[in-house]
């Protein structure tokens, strides 16, 4: 097994599982996103709100307003899956979406008062999820360091690997 894609010592009870997935990496963070994810939905179904909405939504409760560029640098998405999320939020009265006078490429994303209003009805979001996925503080931050550092790692092989040519478990070209 390549320890890049599969979890070493899955005979070891404490790794959680058996069959054919339980010593796969990438199973293990696919189950963790798609169960955290779920918890987060039953959090913002009252708010209106996707778990996407909700990232951008963060990211200018702590700026005000944000140029769409920098929206999606953060959120590591394409201008064309954050559009629709802006359209939608502006829609809905929490944001206004505005081009800029200097350089009318550029558009600038604010927050409005209902957005601002919005924040306290979400504030309790971070305590609930720090609760529903059992583990200390000291741990998650462990674990967002991991994170990290995975997902800078895989960015980083992706954008050095044409499409096509990873390296297969046998070491040759695929």
């Amino acid at each position: 097994m390549d320890s890049d894609t599969h979890r070493p010592g899955t005979d070891d009870p404490r790794a959680g599982g058996s069959g054919p997935l339980a010593a796969m990496l990438c199973f293990d963070l696919y189950a963790a996103s798609r169960s955290v994810t779920s918890v987060y939905r039953t959090l913002l179904d009252p708010l209106g709100l996707t778990y996407p909405q909700y990232l951008v939504m963060v990211l200018l409760w702590r700026r005000e307003e944000s140029p769409v560029r920098a929206i999606v640098d953060e959120l590591r998405l394409d201008y064309n899956t954050v559009s629709p999320l802006l359209k939608r939020l502006e829609a809905n009265g929490l944001l206004e979406r505005r081009r800029r006078a200097d350089d009318e490429r550029s558009v600038t994303v604010t927050l409005t008062e209902e957005g601002r209003a919005l924040r306290e009805r979400a504030r309790h979001i971070p305590d609930v999820i720090g609760e529903a996925v059992g583990i200390d503080g000291a741990a998650i931050v462990r674990l967002q360091g991991l994170l990290h550092t995975l997902t800078d790692s895989a960015a980083a092989y992706a954008a050095r690997t044409p499409s096509g040519t990873a390296r297969t478990a046998s070491g040759s070209g695929s």
